[in-house]
């Protein structure tokens, strides 16, 4: 059994290799445990699965550990993370599950899968994972099979959620392209766009775990290769991509691909006195443009921080640049490709123009994520050597307005920022700069760099 499969948002491993019977058993018992300690009354957990070839198997190993555990399984079976995340606030006919896990590789290569845990409606992770995974490697028992569950139809939930809460758009003159990446977005897209009356084309539909058209990760822009090609059709108005779960989004138009952080901005627009919660990598744009007519709150990434603040706050809304994007604005707070792609044809119907809007905005040069890999030991050790170094920071460094350190470290200059934060995830420094030019965000680049590379070599 390897600790390393606990992880900051998620559980996550190798399937068989790491996620086997018997560990798997263990989450569904400890799991249930830890729901009854929260919710002394717990009766119900849900349960849903992604594409995976796995996820049916790990999916009966998780429920035999739950009903060990004196809780019985609401069985979702194939369905996006989000229609998982819904079944917490819905009733099934007098059935109300306490907690939720979304068996999901999410992003990852084929052989990965996971769990995203959701218990009395908040995320499980962080300190409680850890403290999970300790419990689980030091229990040497065997769980017997138990697979009895209860079939519950969240998916027709969902759907039908969606299209009601959309009933109004009118989208008769416009043709979108949708890229579901062989993941679960498949599952639930073509029918609420036919019940909608949207015209469309969807590429990869078909859920398959192998995944054999492209990686389902909408950020990495290689994956984004075909939507591109049918946007350059001139056939189709926008493009949305998902990532395997449909809780991450891509939004494209034939010009641009609107990232996380500016969809905050163009979403915020349309809600009064919005307050909206940023990741730490999102752009200063997004920032100051949003404090021009309501509040933006800098916070930590990662979707289970970003849940917990939206509640901590009573935010509107969240985003990160990945394109995990979080309603409270009509919705649950949760993140949503599916939902946020029909608030966004809601922006279209109601005539916004989101080339132009974009355009209109403060035009800066922003890097992508540039990582570094370091020892999962060494990470966090780095960032405080660093905060350290800058509050006595070399005699070239340019000059320093502001430094902020709610995740990592993001040095604002006084033409950009630069940052680097320790991965919760993954043994790498994660790093971005932005300026008001090319040039000034390569010099706020190799002074923090040079900066790390000389306290990595002491």
């Amino acid at each position: 059994m390897s600790a390393s499969i606990f992880r900051e948002y998620d559980i996550r491993g190798i399937f068989e290799k790491e996620l086997n019977e018997n560990i798997t058993k263990k989450i569904g018992f400890y799991l249930a445990k830890e729901l009854i300690k929260k919710v002394p009354t717990a009766k119900y957990i849900a349960v849903g699965y992604d594409a995976r070839l796995h996820s049916p198997t790990l999916k009966n190993w998780l429920t035999s550990g739950i009903n060990k555990a004196g809780l019985k399984v609401l069985d979702m079976g194939l369905v996006p993370t989000p229609a998982n995340y819904f079944a917490n606030f819905t009733d099934f006919d007098g059935l109300k599950c306490d907690g939720s896990v979304m068996i999901t590789g999410s992003h990852n290569p084929p052989e990965y899968n996971g769990f995203k845990i959701t218990l009395n409606k908040d995320p499980f992770f962080g300190e409680e994972i850890y403290a999970l995974g300790k419990e689980i490697l030091s229990d040497d028992s065997i769980i017997e099979d138990n697979e009895i569950s209860i079939t519950i139809d969240s998916k027709n939930r969902y759907i039908n959620y969606i299209v009601n809460h959309f009933s109004h758009l009118k989208l008769e003159n416009k043709k979108f392209v949708f890229d579901c990446g062989n993941g679960v977005a498949g599952v639930v897209l073509r029918e609420i766009l036919d019940k909608l009356n949207i015209k469309y084309k969807i590429l990869f539909e078909e859920p398959d775990g192998n995944f054999p058209n492209h990686h389902p990760d909408p950020s990495d822009e290689h994956t984004l290769e075909d939507i591109k090609k049918e946007l350059a059709t001139d056939e189709f108005d926008f493009g949305f991509a998902y990532d395997g779960d449909a809780d991450r989004i891509a939004l494209l138009s034939p010009k641009y691909n609107f990232k996380g952080d500016i969809l905050a901005i163009f979403f915020s627009k349309f809600i009064k006195n919005p307050t909206v919660i940023g990741e730490v990598k999102c752009t200063q744009v997004m920032y100051d443009t949003i404090n021009s007519y309501g509040k933006a709150i800098m916070y930590k990434t990662g979707h289970s921080n970003l849940k917990v603040k939206i509640k901590e706050t009573k935010a509107d809304f969240a985003a990160e640049v990945s394109g995990h994007l979080f309603f409270n604005d009509r919705y649950f707070g949760y993140d949503d490709a599916i939902y946020a792609t029909f608030r966004a044809l809601e922006l279209i119907d109601d005539g916004f123009d989101f080339d132009k809007e974009y355009e209109a905005l403060p035009q800066v040069y922003s890097t992508p994520e540039i990582n570094i890999t370091v020892t999962e030991e060494s990470k966090f050790k780095i960032i405080e050597d660093l905060k350290e170094a800058l509050t006595n920071p070399p005699a070239n460094f340019p000059k320093i307005k502001e430094i902020i350190t709610v995740d990592g470290i993001r040095v604002i200059f006084e033409n950009g920022w630069g940052l680097i934060r320790a991965s919760n995830t993954t043994p790498k420094l994660v790093t971005r700069f932005e300026a008001d030019t090319k040039e000034n965000a390569k010099i706020y680049e190799n002074v923090l760099i040079n900066l790390f590379n000389e306290i990595k070599g002491k």
